[in-house]
């Protein structure tokens, strides 16, 4: 009889309640690894089943055939064994039984050692890389820091800390941003899925979940409710436009995602290779969000098409046409794309003379 010992079992079970491991599982692995191990040791197809006493820690190892009634239904020598010969083993068995035979092979008691040995280190390898699974997965959708490490093909790899990497796609980066090993920056983690050798997060700098929560960090009436996000598009690094609204009619959506002297929006910016923000107060009325949305542009008047509900011509003055589409038509993209609709802009030809009002509607529209 081979055994792992009581030592073994103490330090086991303490081992166990360190790490929050469950002993039966543990055991029950281990017992199958010795199976497996016994398998190879052993020559021949012989059944057979390995037990361990989790109080004493002595090893069982039995070798399973199936009684037959005489040498002429045995099929399987190795798996078999007539109903005479089974009952020197134990006189109660019938035909149809199990019979268990004890075994004690020479030497097995190392292999078992060895083995155990391997279970539990792989076993406390799973448990940490299934620990910083469930500890990373509940971070999808939320902001990390992290730093270049270095490329690899199409990623960059990423630290977040000492044990754990991350790896950032190309299409995830901002366009013409450089990610120098050793820079430190701000990612939002897209997706954590969970791999052999561990979990594999990807980040991203692209995604507006980046920009929502780095408002969250800078603006603490957007963190604490009073102001809401209601949308947000982005062209990563370039331009973007936030949506927000608020119910308390005394909050200046403006100026609290600015801040005193812009430091708000500056730091939200930054954090985002200087990426120009727009803030867009939100409406239910939708010729007020649109033409909202088109800021910094003045617009003139906003007409339905007919027809289309999410189709509308936007017009403006012809010295605001080319603020309205914006550089390469990025202004009027982001606006349509804020809010679902589908946005033509058309300048003003005035077929009269200029009024005092149309000379001056910039000053007319700030009032």
């Amino acid at each position: 009889m081979m055994q792992l010992g009581h030592d073994f079992i103490e330090a086991l079970n303490t081992l166990a309640e360190e790490r929050d491991l469950d002993v039966d599982v543990i055991i029950a692995t281990l017992e199958s690894a010795l199976l497996s191990a016994y398998k190879k040791y052993q020559p021949g197809n012989q059944e057979a089943e390995i037990k361990i006493d989790s109080q004493t820690g002595v090893i069982s190892v039995n070798e399973l055939r199936r009684v037959v009634a005489d040498i002429n239904a045995i099929e399987d020598p190795e798996k078999e064994i007539t109903l005479k010969d089974a009952r020197r083993f134990d006189r109660t068995v019938e035909i149809g039984d199990t019979l268990k035979i004890a075994r004690n092979p020479h030497d097995f008691g190392r292999i078992a050692a060895q083995t155990a040995r391997q279970v539990i280190t792989q076993k406390l390898r799973d448990e940490e890389r299934k620990a910083a699974y469930t500890e990373l997965a509940d971070k999808v959708g939320d902001l990390v820091t992290g730093t270049i490490y270095k490329t690899e093909g199409d990623n960059i790899i990423v630290q977040l800390n000492d044990k754990t990497d991350a790896v950032l796609p190309r299409k995830e980066r901002i366009q013409d941003e450089r990610y120098n090993p050793g820079s430190v920056m701000k990612f939002y983690v897209l997706e954590v899925k969970q791999h052999a050798r561990g979990p594999k997060i990807t980040l991203s700098r692209t995604h507006p979940g980046l920009l929502r929560r780095l408002m969250e960090l800078e603006i603490p009436e957007i963190q604490q409710g009073t102001i809401e996000i209601k949308n947000i598009v982005r062209d990563g690094g370039a331009r973007a436009k936030v949506a927000l609204v608020t119910l308390d009619p005394n909050v200046d959506i403006v100026g609290a995602c600015v801040g005193n002297g812009g430091a708000r929006i500056k730091a939200v910016s930054g954090a985002l290779k200087g990426e120009k923000v727009d803030i867009v107060v939100y409406s239910e009325d939708m010729l007020t969000y649109i033409k909202n949305a088109l800021s910094p542009a003045q617009i003139a008047r906003i007409e339905p098409v007919l027809d289309n509900e999410k189709a509308f011509t936007v017009y403006v003055y012809p010295d605001q046409l080319s603020l309205a589409i914006g550089k390469s038509g990025q202004n009027v993209r982001l606006a349509a794309k804020l809010t679902g609709c589908k946005l033509d802009i058309t300048p003003i030809e005035p077929d009269r003379m200029p009024t005092l009002k149309d000379i001056f509607h910039d000053v007319f529209t700030d009032k």
